[in-house]
């Protein structure tokens, strides 16, 4: 890799293809359900189903890149992503639709899984943090411009628009990553490829609490984002009642809250403790639903911009200030398998973010208050879960 910038600027763009490939379709659901004749909870299985093998693929790929190195196994699946995106735009009924839609999920989550898994190969400690609070940064344009973008080649183009600019931007990352990603995990320290070993490292990590923990904090921190990227089209069109290229009132704010706090805690990373980090992220994400809250229980069902979206903004700055320490903490515990790490953290990530935004999100319907009620209750079994493991960790640490 020729730079760390030009290293940072790739990783987070292979994070962007999963949430390009959730983001930029949602404006185009109601008329995904119209040009198939299928109703809304129907059309929302293409986004559960994307979610759920996304997650489940995640599982594996870390492993796979300990033991075939990260690179290849990153353009591999950036070509079955590409491919999977031309399906999705020429599919010709539903049902196809929601097999590409299942393939994309399969293949999406390579880059970012990996990607963490190449921060740990190169950097540590502070340096570790702050590059993937960069990282987080970068990325967290993706969410921010993707829904603006799908608005607006759905109302020129039509929704199979959405889907030929995914099979472009992954033919594009497929050559990005052949140019310019070099690989980090050198033959001699990599695993062989043999099921039982495998299985053995799994339960490893599945049988430390400390781990799981933390990484289920992270994956119900997140979920209070995903609770509005699972209710967006309904957010925006039904509760704001605003236009399909309006999603930018939502995503803007939700986007620029990450996009700020990333670069403010990456600045501090080597000058705060991580704890202090994490108390700071957690404090604002608190008073961030504390206004949320307030602010839709009186509004009722006169919610309107910008009060409706200014909370999100305040708690995507503190989940940007939190997360990467207690990510870095939490993949610190197993410097032998760190892609196998990286792939158990990012499965329970995204299997809080599909259970969030494809099966409670639908229940929360039509209803402001009840999205910002739903966040709080999140935020709560993330802080519980933090400090249980941190708790653990000392115990650990006081009886080894």
């Amino acid at each position: 890799m020729k730079t760390q910038s030009v290293l940072t600027v790739v990783l987070a763009c292979l994070g962007m293809v999963g949430a390009l490939a959730i983001d930029t379709y949602l404006p185009s659901i109601p008329a995904i359900g119209r040009a198939f004749e299928v109703g809304p909870v129907a059309v929302q299985q293409t986004l559960s189903v994307f979610l759920f093998t996304f997650a489940f693929m995640m599982l594996f790929y870390g492993t796979l890149s300990d033991s075939f190195g990260r690179r290849p196994v990153i353009l591999v699946a950036l070509a079955v992503y590409t491919l999977a995106s031309l399906g999705a735009a020429m599919a010709p009924t539903f049902g196809w639709l929601l097999f590409f839609r299942a393939l994309q999920g399969l293949s999406a989550g390579a880059g970012s899984v990996i990607g963490q898994a190449i921060v740990q190969d190169r950097f540590t400690g502070a340096d570790a943090q702050r590059i993937m609070s960069h990282i987080m940064m970068v990325f967290g344009l993706a969410p921010a411009i993707a829904p603006i973008l799908g608005g607006w080649l759905h109302v020129a183009f039509g929704w199979r628009a959405t889907f030929v600019f995914l099979t472009l931007f992954g033919a594009a990352m497929l050559l990005a990553c052949w140019k310019l990603l070099d690989e980090s995990l050198p033959r001699e320290k990599r695993h062989a490829f043999h099921g039982v070993a495998i299985a053995r490292n799994y339960l490893k990590v599945l049988g430390h609490p400390q781990f799981l923990l933390l990484s289920l904090s992270v994956g119900l921190a997140f979920g209070g984002l995903s609770l509005y990227i699972g209710s967006a089209a309904n957010f925006v069109m039904e509760i704001l009642h605003l236009p399909e290229t309006a999603f930018a009132w939502m995503f803007i704010p939700l986007i620029s809250g990450m996009v700020i706090g990333s670069a403010w805690g990456g600045k501090r990373a080597a000058k705060m403790p991580a704890a202090t980090l994490r108390r700071l992220g957690f404090g604002l994400m608190a008073l961030a639903c504390v206004l949320n809250v307030g602010y839709t229980a009186l509004a009722g069902d006169r919610v309107q911009v910008p009060w409706a979206v200014l909370p999100l903004m305040v708690y995507t700055f503190g989940l940007a200030v939190a997360m990467p320490a207690i990510q870095v903490g939490a993949l610190a515990l197993f410097p032998q398998n760190r892609g196998l790490a990286s792939s158990m953290l990012a499965f329970i990530q995204m299997m809080s973010f599909a259970l969030m935004s494809g099966l409670v999100a639908p229940l929360l319907f039509g209803s402001a208050f009840k999205l910002a009620v739903g966040v709080t209750v999140g935020l709560v079994a993330s802080f519980l879960a933090c400090q249980l493991g941190m708790f653990v960790g000392r115990e650990k640490a006081v009886t080894a």
